[in-house]
C-alpha cells in the first residue's frame, strides 16, 4: 500500500508533465514501474495508466481536440499497434532504442525548420504515421515522444495538440490492452496498480490545464524540444546497456 501511494505521488507529477507537454509520463514512471515488478508487469501496469492519463488530458482539452486527423492517425494505428504487441520479443529491444533515440535528436531541429518554413502533415501523411507509430508503440514501452512531431507538424498547438494527441494515444494504448488481455497477462494486481497509478496521472492531467493556458507558444515548443532531447538520451542509455 504504501508503494502505491509513493508511486501515486510520482505519477501525479508525471501527469502534470504529461498533460502540459504532451509525453514523458512513461519516461518517469517506466524505470520505477520496471524496479519494482520488473519488465514483465511494468509493460501492462503502464498501458493501464496510459490509457487513464489520456483520458485526462482528452477530459481536460475535449473542446479543443481536432477529430479529422485523429481518426485518420488512429483507424491504421490500432491494428499496427496490436500486430507490434505480438511481434514485441521478434526485434533486439536495443536495436529499437537505439533508432528511436537517433530519431528523436533528429526531430528537434527539423521542428524548428518545419516550423520556420509552414509545412503541414495532410490527413493522409497522418494515416501513415499513425501506421509506424502504432506499430512501435506495441513494440516497445514508450513511443509519446513519436507522436509530438506528428501532430505539431499538422499544425496543432498549446489545448488541440494535447487533447487530438492524447485522445489518438488512447485508442492506441485500448489495441494494446486488448492484445495483453488475449494474452492473459492483465491480472487482477496489474489491472489494480494501473488503475491506481492511471487515476493519479489522470488528476495531474486535469491540473496542468492551468498551466498550459499561462504558457506562451514558443515556451511550450521549448518544453517539447527538452522532452524529445531526454527522451533521446534515455533510449540512448538503454541501448549501451
Amino acid at each position: 500500500m504504501l508503494v502505491l501511494v509513493l508511486l501515486s505521488a510520482l505519477a501525479l507529477a508525471a501527469g502534470v508533465l504529461g498533460g502540459v507537454v504532451g509525453t514523458g509520463s512513461s519516461m518517469i514512471l517506466l524505470p520505477v514501474l520496471v524496479w519494482l515488478y520488473g519488465p514483465r508487469a511494468a509493460v501492462p501496469v503502464m498501458g493501464v495508466a496510459a490509457v487513464m492519463g489520456n483520458v485526462g488530458r482528452v477530459v481536460a482539452w475535449w473542446s479543443r481536440i481536432r477529430w479529422k486527423p485523429v481518426v485518420a492517425y488512429a483507424l491504421p494505428g490500432i491494428p499496427a499497434a496490436v500486430l507490434g504487441a505480438r511481434t514485441l520479443l521478434t526485434v533486439p529491444p536495443t536495436l529499437v532504442d537505439g533508432c528511436l533515440a537517433l530519431f528523436f535528436i533528429a526531430v528537434i531541429p527539423l521542428r524548428r525548420a518545419a516550423a520556420r518554413a509552414q509545412w503541414r502533415l495532410r490527413t493522409w501523411q497522418m494515416a501513415l504515421a499513425g501506421a509506424a507509430v502504432g506499430f512501435l508503440t506495441g513494440m516497445v514501452l514508450s513511443t509519446g515522444p513519436l507522436s509530438v512531431p506528428v501532430f505539431t507538424g499538422y499544425g496543432l498547438t498549446n489545448g488541440a495538440f494535447l487533447g487530438s494527441e492524447a485522445a489518438s494515444a488512447m485508442l492506441l494504448y485500448a489495441g494494446k490492452l486488448a492484445t495483453f488481455g488475449g494474452a492473459g497477462v492483465l491480472s487482477a494486481d496489474v489491472v489494480i496498480r494501473g488503475l491506481v497509478i492511471g487515476a493519479a496521472l489522470m488528476t495531474g492531467s486535469l491540473l496542468a490545464r492551468r498551466i498550459v493556458r499561462a504558457i506562451p507558444a514558443h515556451r511550450h515548443a521549448v518544453l517539447i524540444d527538452m522532452v524529445l532531447a531526454s527522451a533521446a538520451a534515455g533510449m540512448l542509455l538503454s541501448a549501451w546497456r
